[in-house]
């Protein structure tokens, strides 16, 4: 039987109506090679058939170990009996083969003397839950630690990303105590990557062909392959992107790829950062600690206020995508820049070549200033009139409206929109003639929008937006390691992301 501490470091968790589901799906898990599955017995119609289940499994794969669990309804479970039914099913599990059962606080103060039936015959996780925030962890803890156990699990959901610091936090706070602890909710995400790295016993993940038992879970492939959590030391690196949406960003197939391929301890995380939780976002990064991040929508503007050091060329347009700490200051700079001028570069001359930039946002003031250091004679168009004459007047551009960029011709055209993005794939900004030479398109998901198709049968040469974002991409890296990126790898872990074969869960552009 063994100690918590020889657990694996991810648990798949199963809820499941059915026995042939549950055994399903566990056959599958442990074929893949996942040794350590929770049986959430509870999610079955009916929970006693779970132990026919388990006793079958094990006679397939004995070095399995199952966790069992009954949680019942009036602590967010699905079982409707009582706490004495309760403990009997999860004593048949144990019967059965169950090396560990999970039993929830407000069961085990209610019959704590029930308890030592499970003494020296199974593991005993204590755990708690919270499905509303992240209280007091410390006296959550003490509350815990009356009841005697093998192990203790507290879960809460995160509200803010400081959260994801302070359920960390009490696993390294309290190395004599065998725990596991995260946070659920997208929010929460960084914590269940982060938990083994910060001394939690383990963290749990979703069946790889069904969704997980608790919100922010992923696949234990992704756990394992994408993050990299088996592999993590106590001293990783932290590095992440912080956005709002920030699910489906291939940002974390790209950067993990690329310490993978330079052996480097070190994680690439999705922070969701709503717009009034920056501050409580850079006092997480402060204290975690995060090594550097990349900054998008609807941080580029606001994270400028709370850097010590900003590069100039960042400081003119007003806007940072890459922010790093070094010698105790943080740091931030503009890489959408050259992840303009370096591929467009490819294809004409820069200097006094007549460029049209689509849009009036972010991207497209990076656009603007780069190219205007680069001698362009600058046009710019978009859908908000007064926001156009605003940055052509800061940049040195004429501003131009649409009915006019359309019956002129320039070198190229920068599509700096979101137009034409996923979902909205069939949208675009020239629905006709499109009036430029060379067409590049920002908008990289998908890889050949609507815009560049139309380029295409116009005969004029394109430049996908994925070039932009490896370009960005790898100076990013270097400035966060100091060492080369593996601008191949990197590439490769793109398209694949963009395929779907990466398995992206979050979206960083």
């Amino acid at each position: 039987m063994p100690s918590p501490e020889s657990f694996p470091r991810i648990a798949v968790a199963l809820g499941f109506s059915t026995p042939e589901k549950l055994l399903e799906h566990a056959r599958r898990e442990v074929v893949s090679g996942e040794t350590f599955l929770e049986f959430r017995l509870d999610c079955l119609d009916e929970p006693e058939q779970g132990v026919g289940v388990i006793r079958g499994l094990l006679a397939a794969y004995p070095d399995a170990t199952i966790l069992a669990t009954c949680r019942r309804h009036q602590n967010h479970g699905r079982f409707n009996g009582s706490v004495e039914e309760q403990i009997r099913i999860l004593d048949a599990a144990v019967a059965a083969g169950s090396r560990a059962i999970d039993i929830e606080i407000e069961t085990a103060e209610a019959a704590t003397t029930k308890l030592e039936l499970f003494r020296g015959r199974a593991r005993l996780l204590l755990s708690y839950h919270n499905y509303e925030g992240t209280p007091a962890l410390e006296t959550v803890l003490r509350r815990m630690l009356r009841v005697p156990a093998d192990a203790y699990k507290v879960v809460t959901t995160a509200r803010k990303p400081s959260d994801n610091l302070r359920v960390l936090a009490l696993a390294r706070a309290h190395p004599r105590v065998p725990l596991m602890a995260l946070a659920m909710g997208e929010i929460g995400f960084p914590s269940r990557v982060l938990s083994p790295v910060f001394g939690g016993l383990y963290t749990y993940a979703a069946p790889s062909a069904a969704e997980g038992t608790a919100a922010g879970q992923v696949s234990a492939r992704q756990l394992r392959h994408l993050y990299r959590t088996e592999k993590l030391s106590r001293d990783a690196r932290v590095y992440g992107v912080i956005a709002d949406p920030v699910r489906h960003s291939i940002s974390p197939a790209v950067h993990n790829r690329a310490f993978q391929a330079r052996r480097m301890d070190a994680v690439y995380l999705p922070f969701l950062v709503q717009p009034a939780q920056l501050k409580d976002f850079m006092t997480m990064a402060e204290s975690l600690p995060v090594a550097g991040f990349s900054v998008t929508i609807p941080h580029k503007q606001k994270i400028v206020r709370y850097l010590d050091i900003v590069e100039p060329l960042a400081r003119r347009i007003g806007a940072v995508n890459t922010v790093w700490r070094r010698a105790g200051k943080w740091r931030g700079a503009n890489t959408d820049a050259p992840g303009i001028t370096v591929p467009l570069s490819k294809h004409l001359r820069l200097a006094r070549a007549s460029i049209l930039v689509v849009g009036n946002g972010g991207a497209a003031r990076s656009a603007a200033f780069a190219l205007a250091d680069a001698g362009a004679t600058l046009a710019i168009t978009g859908r908000n009139p007064d926001r156009v004459r605003a940055l052509a007047k800061a940049c040195g551009a004429e501003p131009v409206l649409r009915d006019q960029a359309a019956v002129r011709t320039f070198d190229a055209l920068v599509h700096a929109t979101s137009l034409g993005m996923c979902p909205n794939v069939n949208e675009i900004f020239f629905p006709e003639r499109i009036p430029a030479s060379v067409v590049f398109d920002m908008v990289y998901n998908p890889l050949d929008t609507l815009l560049i198709r139309r380029a295409r049968e116009q005969g004029a040469e394109v430049v996908q937006g994925i070039e932009m974002f490896l370009e960005q991409a790898t100076r990013q890296f270097e400035i966060w390691t100091g060492d080369s990126a593996p601008r191949a790898a990197m590439q490769k872990a793109a398209l694949e992301a963009l395929a779907g074969s990466g398995e992206p869960i979050m979206n960083s552009k």
